[in-house]
């Protein structure tokens, strides 16, 4: 038996002998607390000891103990709720017997507890424990040290500890709710329509990327979870919405890492009579509102490096960023064939049966976007790696496309949108022909585009790469 495993054991049996010889109700759900620990600091927190004894109110606060300091007949704890953390204090001159009950409490362990503000002599805001309860008792105990690469994977595995133990990671899901509320009021304030299309898709469409499949027992037919909402919102312009987003997960049956997850959350809006320029400019206004909003500044720290989300941006064409960050050649970018010998010079795995876009895609990722520390947005993608995106007029092997990278991640992907439906119909003809792509071309989605779809820019926003 291994340790974590033995001291589970003497808990479970300290539980069983707190029942039995402390009367310890089991798993009591009657407490109720009426301060938060951030209240309670707000109220106090300023006060010295000569005003705090004239205060007669008893608090009833609750939380996890996260650390005990024993002195003999008192003792010190620090709990924390999802306010923060306080020092409490605890004596036998107090409690009586009931000393003994809390000496037999453990680290993890959920308490009530009440009393009333003191300050200690190093001047730390403290509850003066009247008495408590124990409320839940924890039996499997924290770790003492949960931070470093090393248990990277158990902290994404049990992200419920890590919370426990980690305040900066609490912090990450506050500002990521600040961030989506402020998001959903930017585009509100705008004009735009929140809407949730469905999740389950008869045909996979509005990416590339491998679907996750499922089954309706009902109508006994195959379905995939959503690797876009794209194609259901386009239907939404058809429809006569002029400004149309979702805030919503996506599925991709494909590779995981610390960068990709199967499962994310997107913001994919759709804008009629504007193009892929004017999402350039929307997207820095509002990704720079943000920053204001939530952190307060533009210049925002992020892994040691400092990013400028001050607008405007900078901006390079897809080709320009390849010679001029990636450092390629351009007698290697403009020959397919020299383009994919480049890509095996990089130990790349290449069938030799790849498009030119292809090629240059694979040579971007390699030599040019990991050192897009940005903001920047890329531009004038090749047109066969954009299948649903319109064609630049002067250009017709370009998409009117572009990306946004920051912190050398791909934070946004961008479009004038492709509103013909013929056209529409040869690319998915063309791209069934790929490996992963879908067995079957979404001809509900083409008749809607025969009904007519106005001119409009779209884009997909990654949430979690953003937050």
């Amino acid at each position: 038996m291994d340790d974590t495993n033995i001291l589970i054991k003497q808990r479970i049996d300290k539980f069983e002998t707190l029942k039995k010889d402390f009367d310890v109700a089991h798993f009591p759900n009657g407490y109720r607390k009426d301060i938060d620990v951030s209240q309670f600091v707000s109220l106090y927190g300023d006060k010295e000891n000569d005003v705090l004894k004239d205060i007669t109110t008893i608090h009833y606060m609750a939380g996890r103990i996260m650390a005990i300091r024993g002195f003999g007949k008192a003792a010190f704890i620090h709990f924390q709720d999802s306010t923060g953390k306080l020092q409490a204090f605890f004596e036998r001159s107090k409690l009586g017997d009931r000393y003994d009950l809390f000496n037999k409490l453990d680290i993890g362990d959920v308490i009530g507890l009440w009393g009333k503000p003191i300050k200690t002599r190093t001047g730390e805001i403290t509850l003066y424990a009247d008495d408590f309860i124990l409320l839940t008792k924890s039996f499997r105990p924290l770790p003492e040290k949960w931070h470093g690469l090393k248990d990277i994977e158990t902290r994404y595995r049990q992200r419920y500890v890590d919370l426990i133990v980690s305040p900066k990671v609490k912090e990450v899901f506050l500002t990521r709710n600040k961030i989506i509320k402020s998001l959903r009021s930017y585009m509100d304030e705008r004009g735009f329509l929140e809407v949730e299309t469905p999740m389950m898709h008869p045909i996979p469409g509005g990416a590339t990327a491998k679907p996750f499949v499922t089954h309706h027992n009902a109508l006994d037919m195959g379905l995939y979870l959503r690797i876009a909402p794209e194609l259901y919102l386009k239907k939404l312009l058809v429809g006569g919405f002029e400004r149309v987003y979702e805030l919503n997960r996506n599925f991709r049956n494909e590779g995981i890492s610390t960068r990709h997850n199967p499962e994310f959350t997107m913001m994919e809006f759709y804008m009629a009579y504007a193009d892929f320029n004017d999402l350039m400019k929307f997207t820095e206004d509002m990704i720079s509102a943000l920053a204001r909003e939530v952190l307060g500044k533009e210049r925002i720290m992020y892994q040691e490096a400092e990013i400028d989300l001050t607008p405007p941006w900078k901006r390079y064409t897809f080709v320009e960023a390849i010679k001029e960050i990636g450092g390629v050649s351009e007698e290697v970018l403009s020959n397919r064939d020299k383009s994919i010998a480049f890509c095996k010079s990089l130990g790349l795995d290449m069938l030799g049966s790849e498009s030119h876009g292809e090629a240059l895609a694979s040579i971007f990722d390699e030599t040019t976007e990991p050192k897009l520390s940005g903001p920047v947005f890329i531009t004038s993608y090749p047109i066969d790696i954009s299948p649903l995106s319109r064609r630049n007029d002067k250009d017709p092997s370009i998409a009117d496309r572009f990306e946004l990278y920051i912190a050398g991640k791909e934070m946004a992907n961008a479009f004038s949108e492709l509103n013909d439906p013929y056209d529409q119909k040869a690319r998915f003809v063309e791209q069934m022909k790929q490996k992963d792509a879908p067995s079957e071309i979404d001809e509900d989605f083409i008749r809607a585009l025969e009904y007519g779809m106005p001119p409009a820019a779209g884009e997909g926003i990654g949430i979690d790469r953003l937050v």
